[in-house]
This record gives structure tokens, C-alpha cells and sequence, in this order.
């Protein structure tokens, strides 16, 4: 919460006045691994250790539950995280002319 106080002067009087502002939390945002049946597991992995930054047995989780149920949410991030992230994946997988693909799906914040 920020405060902003202001003083008026009026006839030899002064008056401090108080107005408290609210801040809402950014809505975060779940990046999701899709899955798909041509990128190799282990590219998978390699690519949620070093984007997301997961040791290799979450990452083996992560993947294992994207192919098994169609998708795996990875982490929850602020917008501009979230979309960094998502071009990072998109960026490896062209590099290595692979179709894999993840989405962003927003999450609330608080008010």
C-alpha cells in the first residue's frame, strides 16, 4: 500500500489529508506444455532444464505428464515472464526443427 500526503494551508491552518491506494497483484500467468508425438522426451527435458531452469527429474515429471494427459503446466509466471519464456521455447524448437509448443493460460491475481 502507498500513502500520498499532502498539507493545506488555509487561513493560518494547516490540514493533512490522507488518501490510502490499493495496489492489485499482477495476474500470473501458467505456461503449459503440450504435447505432441514427434519431439524426443529427452529434447523435452533438455529444454525444460534450461529454460525453466528445472533439475531433470521434475522435467522428466513435467514431460511424462504432458504426454500421458496432453499437457503439464511447467511454472506460473508474471506476463512478461511468462511470454519471455514461451519465445525461448518456440525459438529452441524451430532452431532444432521441432514442432513442440507451449501456451500461456491466465491466472488471477488478487484485488
Amino acid at each position: 500500500m502507498s500513502e500520498d500526503r499532502s498539507l493545506t494551508n488555509t487561513n493560518d491552518t494547516e490540514t493533512l489529508s490522507e488518501e490510502i491506494v490499493s495496489v492489485k497483484k499482477p495476474d500470473m500467468y501458467k505456461v503449459v506444455l503440450l504435447n505432441d508425438d514427434y519431439t524426443p522426451r529427452d529434447f523435452v527435458v533438455w529444454v525444460l532444464t534450461t529454460v525453466f531452469f528445472k533439475n531433470q527429474q521434475e522435467s522428466t515429471r513435467i514431460m511424462l505428464e504432458a504426454h500421458t494427459k496432453g499437457k503439464s503446466v511447467i511454472a506460473s509466471y508474471t506476463y512478461d515472464i511468462a511470454k519471455t519464456k514461451l519465445v525461448q521455447v518456440e525459438n529452441l524448437a524451430e532452431k532444432y526443427e521441432h514442432p513442440l509448443k507451449c501456451i500461456l493460460e491466465v491466472e488471477s491475481g488478487d484485488n
